[in-house]
């Protein structure tokens, strides 16, 4: 919850990421929330108020996943609306030409993020949404300590490269630092 929150403000993608992963510990504990206490909240440092906000945050996670039916796969309504939020922006981007700098990044990655697509399950899946599904697999593959090809290294490099500026300007979008629609003078 603590490193949620922290993420959500400094990096929308490692948010989104971040929520990806905790959505597969809470179904990797079966949706269990004791064994979750007992494995991941008291093994924390926090404080013990701070435990309780953590262990009501997990309950009120799974409690969302039941709901929702995500308990095998899947993902939160409140992180896919945060990742069309983030499709939002980037599209909003992409359209204006203000941020040129931003198409360029985007287009340069464009070839990288087709091949992805085309490999998925999904080539139908918007853009950002590849490139963060992109990431947490290697994500995966790093916590598994397997081997990473070069090409997925370079992959990695331009994608990483491309989510970072788009969480940069989804950061100043949320804080009112940038601007889509001034009108021109």
């Amino acid at each position: 919850m603590f490193i949620a929150q922290q993420k959500r403000k400094e990096n929308i993608a490692e948010y989104v990421l971040y929520m990806w992963q905790v959505e597969d510990l809470i179904r990797a504990y079966g949706l269990n929330l004791q064994a979750i206490v007992d494995n991941i909240v008291n093994r924390t440092a926090y404080n013990a108020e701070e435990k309780k906000q953590l262990a009501d945050w997990y309950e009120s996670l799974i409690e969302m996943m039941r709901r929702e039916g995500v308990q095998q796969s899947g993902h939160l309504q409140f992180v896919t609306n945060t990742v069309a939020d983030v499709t939002d922006l980037h599209y909003a981007l992409l359209k204006s030409p203000k941020f040129p700098e931003y198409a360029a990044l985007f287009y340069q990655t464009l070839p990288t993020i087709g091949a992805l697509k085309q490999r998925s399950d999904n080539p139908e899946v918007e853009d950002i949404e590849a490139c963060l599904v992109f990431l947490y697999g290697v994500l995966l593959l790093r916590i598994q300590k397997k081997e990473i090809s070069q090409d997925t290294q370079i992959a990695l490099s331009q994608i990483s490269h491309l989510l970072a500026l788009l969480s940069h300007k989804y950061k100043l979008y949320l804080n009112n630092e940038l601007k889509l629609d001034e009108p021109e003078i």
